[in-house]
């Protein structure tokens, strides 16, 4: 049985793709700032293609989008939208890969690091290749728009990797046609096929041999490096406090209320302290560490004033502000400003980080 939304491990969902939508959302005549912000999301900290988003704000925000919009076929929309270098490293890689066979093959492996829970299996039948588009966990009614995204976000990046739509692709899809599709059906340049037992991309074997005009050895070997560290940590931050963290990051107010987390988890604030202090964290301790890198990206690319910086990071004023930043990095904000980085911060997010 697989496992719902809200119950799975939560790998977070990247920031950009929840930016892009909103902008999608702005163009339809939704207002999405308003939508972000009753879902408890930050628009500024969203535009980030690096940052991850709790899976439970991601599918509230989207599900709320369809409901508002009115529009079931934002899937759809957003694949249109999704350009290469918004996927991260990811994107970078399948750009810098020799051809499309090596592409494919590294959105198979990396799939997780841009949608979590999905997976992507290959196998050959006579002249095709089919990738086969799997879940799994029960996505209920995002599993359309999830998919909609992914499967024709392939075809549009597709043609930005060779030049043109790669001939011979299609689509195949499990179930009936829904509704909404007749309408985009003359926008999508390539057959698809409803009614199958599966969802997939499928192409013609001879067409993987297609070179990338983006091709770049050495990029593509440092990029696929990143992938897999990136891999790495995402699997190894899979604990309570990093989902909590993440819950705390994109916030809108800063910070959030621990009782509002704790709802956002679907958990007791109870169960929230516990969970944390079974993996020596707390909710103060990771909402320090949040304040700390905001306040140093602050400093770094704003010249907003102490008073704004302080309002900015839920400080009654300047003074409080400027006494927690010495006591987590030894040094003033205005000597931090002036003054490039030194061993002092790092040694202050260590600190932080074992409390």
């Amino acid at each position: 049985m697989r496992a719902s939304v809200s119950t799975a491990q939560d790998l977070g969902m990247p920031a950009i793709y929840l930016h892009l939508l909103a902008e999608l959302l702005n163009t339809i005549g939704v207002d999405e700032q308003d939508l972000l912000l009753r879902v408890g999301l930050d628009p500024v900290r969203l535009q980030s293609t690096d940052r991850r988003v709790s899976q439970t704000q991601a599918s509230e925000f989207v599900t709320r989008a369809i409901i508002e919009s009115s529009e079931p076929g934002l899937g759809i929309m957003l694949a249109r939208e999704l350009k290469l270098p918004l996927h991260g490293a990811l994107g970078t890689a399948v750009m810098s890969s020799r051809t499309l066979g090596d592409a494919m093959e590294l959105m198979t492996r990396y799939l997780t690091l841009r949608v979590p829970h999905l997976r992507v299996c290959k196998r050959e039948t006579g002249n095709l290749a089919w990738y086969v588009v799997n879940c799994d966990i029960d996505l209920g009614p995002l599993h359309g728009f999830i998919m909609d995204a992914m499967l024709f976000g392939c075809v549009s990046m597709g043609a930005q990797l060779t030049g043109s739509v790669i001939d011979g692709l299609r689509i195949v899809r499990r179930g009936t046609e829904p509704a909404y599709f007749q309408r985009f059906r003359s926008q999508i340049p390539v057959p698809v096929e409803f009614g199958a037992t599966e969802n997939a991309l499928v192409i013609p074997v001879g067409r993987l041999s297609l070179p990338v005009r983006f091709t770049d050895d050495q990029l593509a070997a440092s990029s696929k490096a990143q992938c897999e560290e990136a891999l790495r940590q995402l699997t190894e931050d899979a604990g309570f406090a990093c989902r909590v963290r993440r819950v705390i990051e994109t916030s809108h107010p800063f910070p959030p209320k621990l009782a509002r987390v704790a709802a956002t988890l679907f958990v007791s604030e109870r169960t929230l302290k516990r969970r944390l202090q079974e993996e020596d964290a707390s909710f103060q301790q990771l909402v320090d560490q949040v304040r700390l890198e905001r306040a140093q990206d602050l400093l770094r690319s704003t010249t907003m004033n102490l008073s704004q910086i302080a309002d900015a990071l839920g400080y009654a004023d300047a003074a409080n502000f400027t006494r927690a930043f010495k006591r987590w990095t030894g040094s003033s904000p205005s000597h931090y400003r002036i003054s490039p980085p030194g061993p002092g911060l790092t040694n202050a997010r260590r600190a932080l980080a074992t409390g």
